[in-house]
């Protein structure tokens, strides 16, 4: 009969302590905002909702109530228009990356 083994001592599991990740701290500077934007156009130009999320992104980095102010609409509902399940009309979203200082362009795909 094999020895027996020796038994481990177990030892309490270390719980990692997470936070969540917010795009929005790690938009800095004119070029990232608008890299970040471009890349949800690129990589999903027909995520409308998403789209808008990530604008929404953006004028969090900036400063939503300097976004409220530059549009003329109220922080209130620029969180709503600009969240996952806002549905902004195309004058909000010129208004908004016109705060934002990102200019829209199109060409032909």
């Amino acid at each position: 009969m094999p020895k027996a083994a020796k038994q481990k001592t177990s030892q309490p599991k270390k719980k990692t302590k997470t936070i969540p990740y917010d795009v929005a701290a790690q938009l800095r500077t004119p070029e990232e905002m608008a890299a970040y934007l471009d890349a949800w156009l690129e990589e999903a130009p027909d995520d409308a909702a998403g789209i808008a999320r990530a604008l929404g992104d953006i004028a969090r980095a900036k400063g939503m109530a300097h976004v409220a102010r530059e549009t003329g609409l109220s922080r209130e509902s620029l969180y709503k228009a600009l969240s996952t399940n806002g549905n902004p009309s195309l004058a909000t979203i010129l208004k908004v990356a016109r705060a934002l200082g990102i200019k829209l362009h199109a060409y032909a795909a």
